[in-house]
């Protein structure tokens, strides 16, 4: 059976767009289980996947544990790992009934794809994939492993799996999801026999705000400045007491001139539904002392409902691997069909 889903084309498309006609699409998204999501995950991403869900639009939830094979100190507690994304995912509010939350590894027709996948590119397309490349610069090892160059197409072959036509980035990960168009291109010109088996996902750009970590540099797990949505209160204050500020005691909002004040701003307003100029105007000349008391009490009373739910799932981990276990089963089934009509696509159907 044939795709029914549009193929868009290679303009990328905004929430409104969306908001049009959520039944038309379907999106794949996801995390690598490399430890706890942050405040900047969530208002990067996270929040956005949950409006998705609540438009309508049927949403893929993928737990990327194939790709931290590399990183041997994470893959040592994958499974914690793992249980720690699904219990933010939940706390959040993705709902396993309305989006499929599943495992990389616990879907073999998916990983299936990725052999018919790389021999529709090339070494030079993937050694120059910017992808590849923050990989490598970022890899703690000594030696790059063969796993990190198929990384942009295992993360094709998770896209059209379930034949996303819409793959929420930033505009730093474009190039990365025009691979994935072009091996569904490639794919369709060579089996397809004039017709798609694979749309060509289209990408939903965000406009989300970069949050800076509290040393003034990009909010990262990695680099040990972030506030997980898991933090508790009293850690919270602890580590937005300790955030970098600037000398200059009147509070303003000049993301340019003063970013890492500007970043706490920012972070209040998001928490507030208020602007950072308004969240600046109500501390003025107070201090950096006023302003981490103002960003502190809004996230803790932002993050309060969540942290709860977050706290009532985690006393039930026999419903976070139920969650995964059912998640898992409806993306086999869509994976099993995906590589099927390939298979007959290929003349490799026996």
């Amino acid at each position: 059976m044939k795709t029914t889903l549009p193929a868009p084309g290679p303009d990328a498309l905004g929430m409104s767009a969306v908001q049009e006609d959520p039944g038309r699409f379907r999106v794949l998204t996801g995390d690598r289980p490399t430890g706890r999501l942050h405040l900047g995950h969530y208002f990067g991403t996270l929040h956005n996947r949950v409006r998705l869900q609540n438009l309508g639009v049927e949403t893929y939830v993928i737990i990327a544990d194939y790709q931290v094979l590399t990183d041997r100190d994470v893959a040592d507690n994958l499974t914690g790992y793992v249980e720690e994304l699904v219990l933010d995912y939940l706390a959040i509010g993705v709902d396993p009934a309305r989006s499929t939350i599943f495992a990389h590894s616990a879907v073999p027709a998916l990983n299936q794809l990725l052999l018919p996948f790389l021999s529709l590119v090339s070494t030079a397309e993937l050694g120059r994939n910017p992808t590849v490349k923050d990989e490598i610069a970022r890899s703690r090892q000594s030696s790059v492993s063969g796993l990190m160059f198929t990384y942009p197409v295992h993360q094709a072959a998770d896209i059209l799996f379930c034949k996303a036509n819409l793959v929420p980035v930033g505009q730093d990960q474009l190039p990365h999801l025009e691979l994935t168009r072009t091996i569904a291109r490639r794919f369709n010109d060579r089996y397809g026999a004039g017709t798609a088996v694979f749309p060509q996902p289209r990408a939903l750009l965000s406009d989300a705000p970069l949050l800076l970590g509290t040393d003034g540099t990009k909010m990262s797990k990695s680099r040990g400045n972030a506030i997980t949505l898991a933090a508790g209160a009293d850690e919270t204050a602890r580590l937005i007491k300790g955030a970098k500020t600037d000398s200059e005691r009147h509070i303003t909002y000049d993301p340019a001139t003063r970013p890492e004040v500007s970043s706490l701003l920012l972070l209040a307003a998001l928490c507030q539904n208020r602007t950072p100029r308004q969240v600046a105007a109500g501390i003025g000349s107070g201090g950096a002392a006023a302003l981490k008391r103002t960003v502190t009490d809004a996230v803790n009373e932002y993050l309060a409902p969540i942290r709860a739910r977050r706290a009532q799932y985690a006393r039930d981990r026999a419903y976070l691997r139920d969650v995964l276990r059912e998640g898992n089963d409806r993306a086999r089934a869509v994976a099993d069909t995906t590589l099927a009509e390939v298979r007959a696509a290929m003349n490799s159907h026996y």
